[in-house]
């Protein structure tokens, strides 16, 4: 994990205006970023960033945007986890709605725990997460040796 981190930032359609809140408190910290979004998401963190940037448009927003959740943007986010090319996953999900992309979404959250990367679900975690002393840093997480299951003997009878 380089010491600038790559964020992917996706938030289900009743928890967007809590990302853009959460956006809101944070961006001074998160224009230091590399951020990757699915969307709808995408698009409100980007306005929500111009927007408290202000004047100051020496800063720059690195981001990019994948297509919508439910159009493959889950699967996109997933296919970048498992390259190595995400450090950071904040998905606000709403726990209280039936996504139509449900098995998307668990298999991102399966790729997230897969491959070790820090994962809020919620804002409480994402501030935590942001906050870190290890968020300026390089840090290398630890993974799992999956090298037995991909050689495992399958017998085919």
């Amino acid at each position: 994990m380089t010491k600038i981190k790559r964020i992917a930032l996706v938030a289900h359609d009743n928890r967007k205006a809590d990302m853009v809140e959460w956006v809101e408190w944070n961006w001074k910290k998160l224009i230091k970023y590399d951020l990757i979004c699915t969307g709808t998401t995408g698009k409100l963190v980007n306005e929500t960033l111009l927007k408290k940037m202000g004047n100051e448009q020496d800063e720059t927003i690195s981001m990019k945007r994948l297509k919508s959740g439910p159009l493959g943007g889950d699967q996109q986010l997933g296919a970048l986890i498992s390259e190595g090319k995400v450090d950071m996953l904040i998905f606000l999900w709403d726990p209280m709605t039936p996504q139509p992309h449900d098995v998307d979404v668990k298999a991102l959250l399966r790729l997230a725990t897969l491959y070790n990367i820090p994962t809020a679900v919620n804002r409480s975690t994402a501030d935590f997460m942001i906050s870190s002393m290890l968020m300026d840093t390089n840090y290398k997480p630890i993974l799992k040796d999956y090298g037995s299951y991909i050689n495992r003997k399958i017998e085919i009878k």
